[in-house]
């Protein structure tokens, strides 16, 4: 291993344990305030499927950190959509340019999301940054948003994980 993957996995641990330390002590829309700080999509929150509808479990807007929950929505206008049917994590940088968007209608130009699994292993929905405008790549926000989804599941459904 050389040191630029060791100083990438002791920088993930970090933002891991301040993640989780976050969760535990300011709970959920705090610690998607300190995922948020970390890419420059406006929108981080986690959604769960419904059949055809995607719900809005919490929300953390950078422009009104008041806002504490998003807007359902029908799950075929969501690239959420797309992680529940893949069951892996997506990322689109630009909507008008990118095929996996063909056919979703929605507003969203940006997006990044992984997968969050119940307790069984089942899809139960995302945890995503997004954005109405073009934002700048970013390969670090995949593997710390795939690390922090079952985090905040275990957290919101503590019944669930027992």
């Amino acid at each position: 291993m050389n040191n630029t993957t060791l100083d990438a996995a002791n920088t993930m641990q970090t933002e891991i344990t301040e993640f989780t330390t976050l969760l535990n002590q300011q709970g959920a829309h705090a610690a998607l305030g300190y995922l948020n700080q970390r890419t420059p999509h406006r929108y981080t929150g986690l959604w769960r499927f419904d059949g055809d509808m995607l719900r809005s479990e919490v929300l953390f807007d950078r422009k009104m950190p008041e806002v504490r929950q998003g807007a359902d929505a029908p799950m075929a206008a969501t690239y959420c959509s797309l992680v529940g049917r893949t069951e892996a994590p997506v990322q689109i940088l630009d909507a008008a340019v990118d095929p996996q968007a063909l056919g979703i209608d929605t507003p969203v130009i940006s997006y990044c999301g992984a997968l969050v699994r119940d307790r069984e292993g089942k899809a139960f929905g995302t945890l995503c940054h997004y954005d109405l405008q073009r934002c700048q790549e970013r390969t670090s926000d995949q593997p710390l948003l795939t690390a922090a989804a079952q985090l905040l599941y275990q957290h919101l459904h503590p019944a669930d994980t027992q």
